[in-house]
């Protein structure tokens, strides 16, 4: 069974991804993170020049992902687990080949509180500019997510509230899941 987490970058998803693992019913679960398929070199993906000129990966644009890279890996680790949970931008973009049952999560929060959480992250844990984040998404970021990620909300089976805690969200999509007759590890 293929799981994927959709929703905007401090939405949730990675963490959302952890606890479901976690809270697996005795199944094995393999978790793979959309952010390590980002094209590395600017032969591929989208990059345009930063302010100082320098050509930066346009993360906020599915053609950045390697998708065909991510559904090789998630076919791969479906022959060897019950569950693959894809998290990330653009996981509900992914086709795979080997998963026989899918269900697919729209991770919702607000955008203050993905940019707060973007914030404290990148920032106050990191280091990362303040000024560079504040003006990649004003200029940026913003209007990706309006353009690749929230268009694929309907799409998905689920749509759960990244705000609540995230044991109780575990506990939802797992539920939901077996609500849907998609037993884990049926596939």
């Amino acid at each position: 069974m293929l799981v994927t987490l959709t929703g905007g970058a401090g939405a949730g998803k990675t963490t959302l991804a952890a606890a479901l693992a976690a809270a697996a019913p005795r199944f094995p679960v393999r978790v793979l993170h959309g952010d390590d398929y980002y094209f590395r070199s600017p032969e591929r993906g989208v990059w345009a020049p930063d302010e100082a000129g320098a050509p930066r990966l346009d993360v906020g644009d599915p053609r950045s992902l390697d998708l065909v890279r991510l559904a090789a890996d998630a076919d791969t680790a479906l022959a060897a687990s019950a569950v693959v949970i894809v998290e990330g931008l653009f996981a509900r973009h992914l086709e795979s080949r080997a998963a026989d049952v899918r269900f697919d999560v729209f991770v919702d929060l607000p955008a203050d509180l993905r940019l707060v959480r973007k914030i404290e992250r990148k920032c106050l844990r990191d280091g990362f500019p303040l000024d560079v984040l504040l003006r990649n998404y004003r200029l940026h970021r913003r209007g990706a997510h309006a353009r690749h990620v929230e268009p694929v909300r309907d799409d998905c089976d689920l749509v759960v509230d990244g705000a609540l805690p995230v044991d109780g969200l575990a506990r939802q999509v797992w539920a939901a899941i077996a609500a849907d007759g998609l037993p884990p590890g049926s596939a």
